[in-house]
């Protein structure tokens, strides 16, 4: 059965990776200077993708030293603030100031409700984070997707969520040991059926170094068991029309405008 955070939306899905930032962090490529550059996983990137049109947007979150369940990908604050401290490290407040000039912090249950008809693939980063995301998205189930590399951590979340009251599970999507399972077995004709129950989208990179992970047998299991396969990251035109063509249901996309122009 289709989850309703498939329902009523486009195909094929196009997924504004963290938003739609004009900047990556400090020293990357902007098309504005320094101070009005808007970086992923923020509010202002957000909003930007939004306006683009994107129904669905990919996020990461980490729990800051207030126990806060915050948008933000790295464990550390190096990349995009050149300072060596963990995110579970940092207060709220000291954080939002950091971000202010760059797009803006935004707790999950403030992005939930600045954008109440977007639907939400969230990352999550840390096993802190498990645990109060429940309540936080139990109201939003229906339009959240949570997913995780760790398919144990994934699993938390999950049952976090179901434990707060949410009257249906929130969407998911296998991790890298679940997405790496449905390959081999794929690959060897064996049923996957165990291995994506209650899964309802693998979400995956074409390529993991030389291991091709994207494969004509991994969709047909996936799509036997209504399960959705959405690529990661994919920037270029040409290859996000060869992947639908392939069969792929979503495209997470830095370029969510370009996607929308592309594949819409």
């Amino acid at each position: 059965m289709t989850h309703p955070y498939f329902l009523k939306t486009r195909h094929p899905r196009v997924l504004a990776h963290r938003g739609l930032p004009t900047a990556q962090g400090e020293g990357s490529p902007s098309s504005g200077t320094a101070s009005d550059a808007v970086w992923e996983n923020t509010a202002a990137a957000f909003a930007t993708a939004h306006a683009a049109g994107a129904e669905y947007i990919e996020t990461d979150c980490r729990v800051t030293a207030d126990g806060d369940v915050v948008l933000f990908h790295d464990e550390t604050l190096t990349r995009l603030l050149s300072d060596d401290r963990t995110v579970d490290e940092v207060r709220t407040d000291e954080l939002a100031d950091l971000l202010a000039p760059h797009g803006g912090l935004l707790t999950v249950g403030e992005m939930l409700e600045m954008f109440p008809e977007t639907r939400f693939n969230i990352d999550v980063k840390a096993d802190a984070a498990t645990t109060p995301l429940g309540p936080i998205v139990a109201p939003h189930a229906h339009r959240v997707l949570l997913t995780s590399f760790s398919d144990a951590r994934r699993r938390r979340a999950v049952d976090a969520v179901l434990s707060a009251g949410a009257e249906i599970r929130p969407a998911t999507s296998a991790g890298r040991a679940g997405m790496m399972r449905v390959k081999l077995l794929s690959a060897l004709r064996l049923p996957c059926a165990r291995v994506l129950r209650d899964i309802d989208a693998l979400q995956i990179p074409e390529r993991y170094g030389p291991i091709r992970v994207l494969t004509s047998s991994l969709v047909r299991a996936a799509h036997r068991h209504d399960v959705e396969v959405h690529v990661w990251t994919v920037n270029d035109p040409a290859d996000m029309r060869r992947l639908v063509d392939q069969g792929v249901d979503g495209i997470v996309t830095d370029r969510a405008d370009r996607a929308l122009r592309t594949l819409v």
